[in-house]
C-alpha cells in the first residue's frame, strides 16, 4: 500500500500518533481516533461514489466499499496482522464485558525511564525488550470493552457475496512473512475488577506475561479436542470466518442477531494461542471443582486467533439491510433520495417484468405470482403489544410432491433476496435438527440453532417432503418453534431454566401439497397452467434467460419496497370502515375480523408494490379483487376434493 494509505496498512501507528499528540489522561485522543477513521471512511466512500456516478442507473453494488480489505472474501493469510479490515456479519452471541488496560506504564529496566502506552485496540501489550509493564502504576487506566461473537450473515445469497466482492477496491497479497519487531505481552487487567483472571499474576504463566483475555465469544471445541472445530454457525454448510469483535463504545446499541459492518484492527497474534496453551496446561494441574473458569469455557472463549481472529472495532455500523444494490439508508443523503426517486419512476415497468418472471416460475399461475410478490416485499415494520405488524407468511399449496418443484422455487427466490434458506420438512429433519438456540452453561456460550437468522431472511419450508412418521420430543419442539415464528415472529431461546423471547423478522414461505400443517397469514392454491416434462431444465432455462441487469432490478425492487414507509389517511380509514360495514350488511358470513385484517395487509402490500406509500381507493378495490379470486379458487379446489372422495 502507498504511504497515503497508512491508515489502512498501519492503523496502530496512526493511533500512536494521536495518543502521543496530547495528554492521554484527557481521553480526547480516543474521540480523535474515532473521528479520524470515520472521516477517512467517508472520504473513501465519496471518492468511490464519484467514480460511479457516470455509469449505470442500477450498478452491481451501491455500497461502494472503501479500499479496506474485507474478511468476508479475503483469506485470512492474505491480510496483514494489525491492519485495518472490515467484516460484514451477524452478532451470534454477546459476552460479559471485560476489563483491560486502556493506558499502561512501562519501566525501562536499564534506565528506570517510564513511558505511557495505549492498550486500546490491542490484545497484547507492546513494549521494548528492556521495558516492563508496571501493573501498580497510578497512571494506568482501567477500561471496559464488550466482545461479540460474530459470524457471516446466515444464508447470505451468492449474488450478494459476488456483488460485494466485485466492488471491492482493496488489493491484498499473501502476508506470510510478517514478524513482530517488538516483544508482546498480554495485558488484561489483573485486579479486583477481573477476579477470575488473577491467576496469571501469581506465577502460573510466563514471567513477563500479564494475562489479558477472558476473550469473548466463539467457537466451542469439544473436550475431546480431536474433532473438527465448531464455529457455531446457525445454518449447516455455511462457510466463512467467525470473529471475536471487540467493541469499545456504544455496545448497548447492538443486540443478538443484528447485522453489522465492522471496521477495525485485525489481531491474529500468536501470543493469543500461546496463552490458550498456557491456560490449558495450568488447568490440568488444578482441581476442576476449584477452577472457576472451566477448560471448556476457556476453549469456547479463547480459540486460536488463526481460526477465529479478533477485530478491535473503530467504526461499527448497524446495517438496516444487506442488499448491496441499495443505499445504506433511504433517509439522509440527497444521493439516496435521488436514487429512490429515479427508481420509483420506472417501478411499474419493473413490477410487470417481475410478475411475468414469477408467473413463469410458478408454471403460468399469475395469481400465485401476485401473492408471491406481496410476500417477498413484506416485513415486520412495528409491533403492537405482542402482535407483529406487516408479516405475510404465504402457504402455497398444490405444489408437486417430492420436493423438486419446491427446491427449484427456492433457487428462484434465492436469486431475488439477500438472504435465504431452504428447509426440507422431513420427519428426520424435524427430529434431528436443532432449531432453537440454547445456552450452554459449561462453555458459557449461546449454541446457535437453525432459527437464529438475521432480519428479513427468507425461509422456504418444504412440506411436500413430509411423510407419515412419529415426531419425537425434539420434533414436537421444532414444529412448535416454527409455528411461533410464523404467528408471533419470535423464537424462544432455551436457557435451561427458562425461555427468553427473541423477536425476529423472517419471511416464511411454506410449500405443501394440501393445506399446510403450519399456520400462515395467507393460503394460495397453485393452479399450474403448464407442466414441463423436466422442471429443473425449465426453471434453469428461465434463470439463464434472465439478464443480470434484469435480476438486479428485481432485487432492487424487493429491497426498496421493504424499506418504504406506509400510512393510511383518516379519510381512507373511514372509507374502509364504511365498506366493511356494508359488506357485513350484505352478507354477514362473507367477511370476518380476520378477513378484514388480511385485506388491510394485502391492500398495504399491494399499494407498496405499486410504489404508493398511502392507501388509495384503487388499491383497496384491487386488494378486494385479489382476495375474492383467491377465495374462489380455494372453494373450487375444496369442491373438487370432495367430488374425488
Amino acid at each position: 500500500m502507498t504511504g497515503g494509505e497508512s491508515w489502512i496498512s498501519d492503523p496502530l501507528g496512526v493511533v500512536q500518533g494521536l495518543f502521543a499528540a496530547q495528554r492521554p489522561a484527557d481521553g480526547d485522543w480516543q474521540k480523535n481516533v474515532t473521528d479520524y477513521f470515520s472521516a477517512k471512511l467517508r472520504d473513501s466512500d465519496s471518492a468511490a461514489a464519484d467514480c460511479w456516478k457516470p455509469i449505470a442507473p442500477i450498478h452491481p453494488c451501491f455500497h461502494w466499499p472503501p479500499k479496506v480489505p474485507c474478511l468476508n472474501d479475503t483469506p485470512l493469510h492474505y491480510l496483514k496482522p494489525n491492519s485495518l479490515v472490515r467484516f460484514r456479519c451477524m452478532v451470534q452471541d454477546m459476552f460479559d464485558p471485560e476489563f483491560y488496560m486502556g493506558v499502561y506504564e512501562t519501566v525501562d529496566t536499564n534506565t528506570s525511564a517510564r513511558v505511557l502506552h495505549f492498550g486500546k485496540y490491542r490484545d497484547v501489550a507492546e513494549s521494548l525488550p528492556q521495558q516492563e509493564v508496571d501493573p501498580d502504576s497510578r497512571r494506568n487506566v482501567t477500561c471496559e470493552r464488550q466482545t461479540f461473537y460474530c459470524v457471516p450473515v446466515p444464508g447470505e445469497c451468492p449474488w450478494v457475496k459476488d456483488a460485494y466482492t466485485s466492488c471491492s477496491q482493496a488489493k491484498v497479497c499473501a502476508s506470510t512473512s510478517y514478524a513482530p519487531s517488538r516483544q508482546k505481552r498480554s495485558y488484561e487487567e489483573d485486579e479486583d475488577a477481573a477476579p477470575c483472571d488473577t491467576r496469571a499474576s501469581h506465577g502460573l504463566g510466563e514471567p513477563k506475561r500479564l494475562e489479558t483475555e477472558a476473550a469473548g465469544a466463539q467457537q466451542h471445541l469439544p473436550s475431546s479436542c480431536s474433532s473438527a472445530p465448531d464455529l457455531n454457525f446457525p445454518l449447516p454448510g455455511e462457510k466463512g470466518p467467525a470473529c471475536l469483535i471487540k467493541v469499545y463504545e456504544g455496545w448497548d446499541l447492538f443486540k443478538v442477531n443484528d447485522v453489522l459492518e465492522v471496521y477495525g484492527i485485525l489481531s491474529v497474534d500468536p501470543a493469543l494461542s500461546a496463552l490458550t496453551e498456557d491456560r490449558e496446561a495450568v488447568s490440568a494441574l488444578l482441581d476442576p471443582s476449584d477452577d472457576m473458569d472451566t477448560l471448556e469455557e476457556h476453549r469456547a472463549h479463547c480459540p486460536p486467533a488463526s481460526l477465529v481472529p479478533r477485530i478491535h472495532t473503530i467504526v461499527t455500523r448497524k446495517l438496516q439491510h444487506n442488499n448491496p444494490l441499495l443505499p445504506p439508508s433511504l433517509q439522509g443523503s440527497e444521493e439516496s433520495k435521488l436514487f429512490v426517486s429515479n427508481f420509483l419512476s420506472e417501478l411499474s415497468a419493473v413490477r410487470a417484468e417481475l410478475l411475468d418472471f414469477l408467473s413463469h416460475a410458478l408454471l403460468g399461475d399469475s395469481l400465485a405470482a401476485e401473492y408471491l410478490i406481496l410476500h417477498l416485499i413484506s416485513t415486520v415494520y412495528a409491533r403492537r403489544d405482542v402482535l407483529p405488524l406487516g408479516k405475510f407468511t404465504l402457504n402455497l399449496s398444490g405444489c408437486p410432491r417430492n420436493g423438486t418443484f419446491s427446491e427449484l422455487l427456492y433457487r428462484v427466490v434465492q436469486q431475488l433476496v439477500p438472504a435465504a434458506h431452504y428447509l426440507p420438512m422431513t420427519i428426520e429433519n424435524m427430529n434431528k435438527l436443532c432449531f432453537i438456540p440454547r445456552k450452554d452453561y459449561n462453555a458459557n456460550r449461546l449454541v446457535s440453532g437453525l432459527l437464529q437468522l438475521s432480519p428479513q431472511t427468507s425461509l422456504l419450508v418444504d412440506e411436500t417432503l413430509l411423510e407419515q412418521g412419529q415426531l419425537d420430543t425434539t420434533g414436537v419442539h421444532n414444529v412448535t418453534a416454527l409455528g411461533n415464528l410464523i404467528t408471533w415472529q419470535k423464537v424462544d431461546y432455551d436457557f435451561s431454566y427458562h425461555r427468553m423471547e427473541f423477536p425476529c423478522n423472517i419471511n416464511v414461505l411454506v410449500t405443501s401439497e394440501g393445506r399446510s400443517l403450519l399456520p400462515s397469514d395467507c393460503h394460495v392454491h397453485l393452479q399450474p397452467q403448464m407442466m414441463p416434462p423436466n422442471l429443473e431444465q425449465y426453471l434453469g432455462a428461465l434463470l439463464a434467460a434472465s439478464l443480470p441487469s434484469l435480476l438486479n432490478k428485481f432485487r432492487t425492487y424487493i429491497g426498496l419496497l421493504r424499506l418504504l414507509d406506509y400510512s393510511i389517511s383518516d379519510e381512507a380509514t373511514k372509507a374502509v370502515e364504511d365498506d366493511f360495514v356494508e359488506m357485513r350488511k350484505n352478507d354477514p358470513q362473507s367477511i370476518s375480523a380476520d378477513d378484514l385484517h388480511r385485506l388491510l395487509v394485502v391492500a398495504r402490500l399491494s399499494s407498496l408494490s405499486a410504489g404508493q406509500t398511502s392507501l388509495s381507493r384503487e388499491q383497496w378495490l384491487r386488494a378486494k379483487q385479489l382476495e375474492q379470486q383467491r377465495k374462489n379458487r380455494l372453494r373450487e379446489q375444496k369442491h373438487m376434493n370432495v367430488n374425488e372422495l
